[in-house]
């Protein structure tokens, strides 16, 4: 019986293994490929930070120098820093646009969408769509608006006119994107917990809430990135006192050329939040762009 079998399986073997002879090479061609194209792109990707890193550390007189070997200096840093270039009110003037903005649009932003994920209403589709296609208009278009707006009321140049036009653009995205977490969640979680004893709001925070922390730590991240990095807006509506880190940047574009040093010093504070951040989140942040895709 163990012959026969042996015998009846060699043929398979053998083809199995003329196979693997044949397709191999084709193969080990396209790992090749699909090796080179990554380095590709990490390249295209990573080449102007570590560039823009290497800028910063510069000293004056190699900035222009194509050189990677070079003495490092913090002067560009002591300049933005405190220095003849002090951009620390600007910073400061981010980090409080950035976190109230989104300390705010994510419980706004997860109360709508178990609103609209949860309760039927006349003309809840309309309205959703409405929210989401305000995500449409281009922020060119509604900039002078808000400028005339604000002039009016008196709020120019200050902090909560950016936090307020920050929470009219994140609000509505975040809301459609939490959304499809809640949609996704079993209402028989709900009953359990209404069983249970819990009331409206406690069960929001205690059940809902947790089992949407892959989305809402998407929502987080999604806020706090625009609101840091948002320049248009700043631009119109804050003049000295509110400006921003990304707008302040400008500043050091001066009539004797622009001082790059400083510039890619300035960059790099720019997008440290943003990769320490990233760090922390990142497991959450793929789970969360995945998990309310599909129900």
């Amino acid at each position: 019986m163990t012959d026969t079998l042996e015998t009846a399986t060699e043929p398979a073997v053998r083809a199995r293994r003329t196979n693997r002879r044949t397709v191999s090479p084709l193969a080990r061609a396209g790992a090749a490929l699909r090796l080179l194209g990554t380095l590709a792109i990490l390249f295209f990707v990573m080449f102007p930070i570590l560039w823009l890193t290497l800028t910063a550390f510069k000293p004056d007189r190699e900035v222009f120098s194509t050189s990677v070997v070079f003495t490092p200096s913090l002067d560009n840093f002591r300049a933005i820093i405190g220095g003849q270039n002090d951009l620390i009110g600007p910073m400061w003037n981010s980090i409080i646009v950035a976190v109230v903005t989104t300390v705010i649009a994510v419980p706004l932003s997860m109360l709508a969408a178990y609103g609209f994920s949860r309760y039927k209403f006349p003309g809840a589709k309309p309205i959703l769509l409405g929210i989401v296609a305000t995500q449409f208009i281009p922020g060119v278009a509604i900039a002078l608006p808000f400028l005339t707006m604000y002039r009016d009321l008196g709020l120019l140049d200050t902090h909560l006119a950016l936090i307020v036009t920050n929470l009219a653009i994140v609000v509505p995205y975040n809301t459609w994107l939490l959304k499809g977490f809640v949609d996704s969640l079993p209402l028989e979680i709900e009953e359990a917990g209404r069983l249970d004893g819990c009331g409206q709001l406690t069960l929001l925070w205690r059940v809902i809430t947790p089992l949407a922390a892959p989305g809402i730590f998407v929502a987080v991240v999604f806020s706090f990135l625009l609101a840091w990095n948002e320049f248009l807006f700043p631009t119109f509506l804050a003049r000295s006192n509110a400006i921003t880190l990304p707008v302040s940047l400008m500043t050091l574009d001066q009539p004797d050329g622009v001082l790059w040093g400083q510039m890619a010093a300035a960059g790099l504070l720019v997008m440290v939040p943003m990769i320490v951040l990233a760090t922390l989140v990142r497991k959450h942040f793929a789970q969360g762009m995945t998990l309310g895709a599909v129900k």
